[in-house]
């Protein structure tokens, strides 16, 4: 009797653990479709993605616009904007555009504490575009006693 309490108990354990994997894969299938990433698209850049500030004072902020247009099929995600020096602050889109629609980067250059004379210098895009996900935005200013 004993023994067949055993088996009984046995063949209920593992069929619950068949039942659980499932149940888990089920559970990261779902959880791997929620965090696909969108699919990539690609970006126009309205304007130019150089542009000439010409003359600031020292110890002068100017700020520096990039218009951009989703010219592809997908949500256009900007995933990252970073500065190449310390002089300069970027900021990106915090929500996807939709294709067919324009955003804009913003860059502050602050000349504080920069050398009298012509600056070049760049922004750098990381977004879902292809055939490259790296985009680099520079802009030239002189600065001025």
């Amino acid at each position: 009797m004993k023994y067949y309490l055993i088996l009984l108990c046995t063949i209920f354990g593992l069929s619950s653990c068949g039942s659980n994997e499932s149940a888990n894969e089920t559970t990261a299938t779902a959880a791997t479709e929620a965090v696909q990433p969108a699919g990539n698209t690609t970006i126009e850049w309205v304007d130019s993605s150089y542009q000439d500030l010409g003359k600031v004072k020292e110890g002068q902020t100017v700020e520096v616009t990039y218009r951009f247009k989703n010219s592809g099929n997908e949500p256009l995600v900007v995933s990252n904007v970073s500065a190449g020096c310390g002089c300069t602050v970027a900021e990106k889109p915090q929500e996807p555009i939709a294709p067919g629609k324009e955003s804009i980067i913003k860059a502050q250059f602050n000349s504080a504490g920069q050398s009298v004379g012509e600056h070049r210098k760049e922004v750098y895009v990381v977004a879902n575009t292809a055939p490259n996900d790296r985009q680099t935005l520079s802009f030239r200013v002189e600065v001025i006693k």
